[in-house]
């Protein structure tokens, strides 16, 4: 039986990468699913290859009030049973290279977009029955990261809000667990060039990328009833980097 069968599930930055492939997977083992992304043109195609199990929404995660207008067409498929927080931004500085406004950028789309998300879908997650939250943190959230800092910032603080989180709504039959990808083979990592992202991978036991579908398996397992009793973890999927 397909695992996610007549479950709805919310996924943010689902236009490509792993969103994309999250919402592949999920389509597949049952779910309905609602994607939301600001990369409209990408977002409306990946829902027309996945009708009539998937719906796009153009959706700004800093924004409360888009935040409600998703968990509204949730609630118009029938309700939620999960969320991937998986939108973020990756804009490496080091310390003296980062200005406030790159700074409060990665704080709003990063942190404060998943603690919206979080907040916000717990009424309707409760009156589904329950569910699982998976926030997409970083191998950048569990040691320094050279370069980063303000995405190095987001991402342990996403590490401690699953943390908080999953204390906090145990009670209300909802789980909350964080994964944190190595280098994986998106579009995120354009951001250096191929010589910069071969040199990085000499410090991977495993010395290749991850793909999105291998991250996408991971996300599955936490969302499903297979993971009824994991909530608060915290999973590095990073070819053995934090080894």
């Amino acid at each position: 039986m397909p695992r996610l069968q007549g479950k709805i599930i919310l996924i943010t930055g689902a236009a490509r990468g792993q969103g994309a492939a999250e919402a592949r997977l999920f389509v597949r083992e049952g779910a309905k699913v609602v994607m939301t992304d600001i990369l409209e043109a990408e977002g409306q195609a990946l829902a027309q290859e996945l009708a009539p199990n998937a719906v796009f929404l153009r959706h700004d995660v800093t924004s409360e009030a888009e935040w409600q207008k998703a968990i509204d067409a949730a609630a118009g498929l029938g309700g939620l049973h999960g969320l991937i927080n998986n939108a973020g931004i990756y804009q490496p500085r080091t310390l003296l290279e980062t200005d406030t406004a790159l700074f409060e950028q990665h704080m709003r789309i990063n942190q404060l977009g998943p603690f919206l998300g979080m907040k916000l879908v717990v009424p309707l997650m409760e009156r589904s029955g329950g569910g699982a939250i998976v926030n997409i943190s970083s191998v950048a959230g569990l040691r320094g990261s050279p370069a980063a800092i303000a995405y190095s910032a987001t991402k342990w603080a996403l590490r401690g809000m699953t943390k908080a989180a999953a204390a906090d709504l145990a009670s209300r039959n909802i789980r909350v667990n964080s994964i944190h990808p190595g280098p994986i083979d998106t579009p995120m990592l354009n951001v250096r060039t191929p010589e910069q992202n071969q040199r990085r991978l000499q410090s991977v036991p495993m010395k290749r990328m991850g793909t999105a579908e291998e991250v996408a398996d991971l996300v599955l397992f936490l969302v499903s009833d297979e993971s009824r009793y994991i909530t608060g973890a915290e999973v590095a999927i990073d070819g053995g980097a934090t080894i």
